[in-house]
Order: C-alpha cells, then structure tokens, then sequence
C-alpha cells in the first residue's frame, strides 16, 4: 500500500513560501552570537528574526537592535520577546525594503534562504554597514568564502572593500522544521580602508568583470582581450600564475597584485 502523504497545513505552507526555518538549538544560537560579535554600545539590525531566538542573546551583546521579521504569525510573537527587552524595537516589515541607517550599524540573523542574495545586495550596498553575520545554506557560505578552493565574481569584484569568511557551520538538526541541508555562517566584514584607492576601484571591478567574462576558459584569455599580451605575459608570471589557470581559481590577492601591475604608470 502506497504511504499516506500528509495534507500540508497553511503554517507549513507560509513557511515553504518565506523559507523559515527557526534556529533551536541553543548551541548554535551561541555560536551565530559568538560569530557576530555585536558592539556592546553600537546598533545591529536583525534580519529574519521568528520568534526571537536569536533576538534575545543578541540583543544582550548589543547597545542597540532593530529586529525585522515580515511574517505575522512569528511577528506577534517577536512582538512579546522585544516588549520586554530594552533598547530592542521590533519592525513586521520586509528588511530588503527598509532604508540603511545613517550612522554605523552591524547586520546579523538566521535569514531566510531564498533570499540571501538579496540580503547580500543589501548589506554590501549599505554605507553604514561595518558588518554582517548570515547564517545561510552551507554551501553558499563556502562559495563565498574561498572555501572550495574556487572564488566567485562577487568576492573578488567587493575584495578591496569587504572580506568573506566561512565562521562556522551549523547542522540542519539545529533548525525546526529541518532542512535538507546543513547551514554556514557567513561573515562579511568591511574593511577600515579599502585595499585600493577609491580612484582605483572602478577601474578595478572593469578588469575582475572582463575576467570573469569567460573568453577562452582561462584568466589569461579573457584578459587578452584588453591587455598587451607581453605585459599580461609578465604580470602572470610575477603573479605566479600559469597562462591556463582558471578564473576561479585566482585569489583575490593576485587578483589585486595583477591590477597594480597592469595599471602601473
């Protein structure tokens, strides 16, 4: 006889369509905090706060914290946790839609899955933003970390302004309901000055897009296109790269020694 399949209630379907799956494991709730390191006298906007799992502990670390969360069901309840918290202010809105701050501010939370790469827009396009903590599908955090061994466009393209790291991983078991897939923690810190001047950053993101524009399989083709042939030939070997490597697979370290030695007067 063929399994009996559940009929799926409307909760579990508002869940499926906002991708939320709530953090309950109190170790993990510690870690995501650890990784965060919120400023004990600055502001941190939590994205994809529930029920206030995550709310409470980082709002104990914290001067200051904003807690987003666009689902009403979860919000009346988010709505309790933050009345009896100070400094904690509750939003039942949409995060992608809300305004920067003006002033310096921290991003954290366990964002919903669907949306991380607007997430990722966001924070990375915020001029206040000093940092942010995402607790996102593991394999996006290691993409975005190096941590494969390959690099993606956008690590490179935001390299001298942001850095990326893989904090920590969190088991799907942590997470109710339970996911497919394990979670990673995904830091992404400004840098307190940019590894290139800010004269220097278009010119720059030109040259990681062209090589990233996949002309002949390799860095080396694609950056043909533009660049001297003898001079690329000699910024390669000073870079220590083989004219066949693959454009993933060149750090965001060489690719800045390249561009300073492509754009050297």
């Amino acid at each position: 006889m063929a399994p009996r399949r559940t009929r799926a209630t409307e909760r579990d379907r508002s869940r499926r369509v906002l991708s939320q799956n709530f953090l309950a494991d109190p170790a993990a709730i510690a870690r995501v905090v650890r990784s965060a390191r919120p400023d004990p006298d600055g502001l941190v906007l939590e994205v994809g706060a529930g029920r206030g799992q995550l709310t409470r502990p980082l709002a104990a670390a914290s001067g200051r914290l904003v807690a987003y969360e666009v689902d009403p069901a979860a919000a009346a309840e988010l709505a309790a946790v933050c009345a009896a918290l100070p400094h904690v202010r509750h939003r039942q809105a949409d995060f992608l839609t809300a305004e920067p701050p003006g002033e310096p501010f921290a991003v954290a939370g366990n964002i919903p899955w669907s949306l991380t790469s607007a997430v990722v827009r966001w924070c990375l396009a915020a001029p206040g933003l000093r940092a942010a903590t995402l607790l996102t599908q593991l394999e996006y955090a290691r993409r975005r970390s190096g941590d494969y061994g390959r690099w993606t466009r956008l690590t490179v393209l935001t390299w001298p302004e942001f850095s990326w790291r893989l904090a920590g991983r969190v088991p799907r078991t942590a997470f109710r309901p339970v996911p497919r897939v394990d979670a990673g923690i995904l830091r992404i810190d400004r840098r307190p000055e940019p590894l290139l001047s800010r004269a220097a950053l278009p010119a720059y993101r030109e040259m990681v897009e062209l090589g990233f524009g996949g002309a002949g399989g390799s860095l080396a083709a694609s950056l043909r296109r533009r660049y001297p042939s003898a001079r690329l030939s000699a910024a390669l070997r000073a870079t220590r790269l083989a004219s066949e490597t693959p454009v993933g697979y060149v750090w965001p370290e060489q690719w800045l020694v390249l561009f300073r030695l492509l754009h050297a007067r």
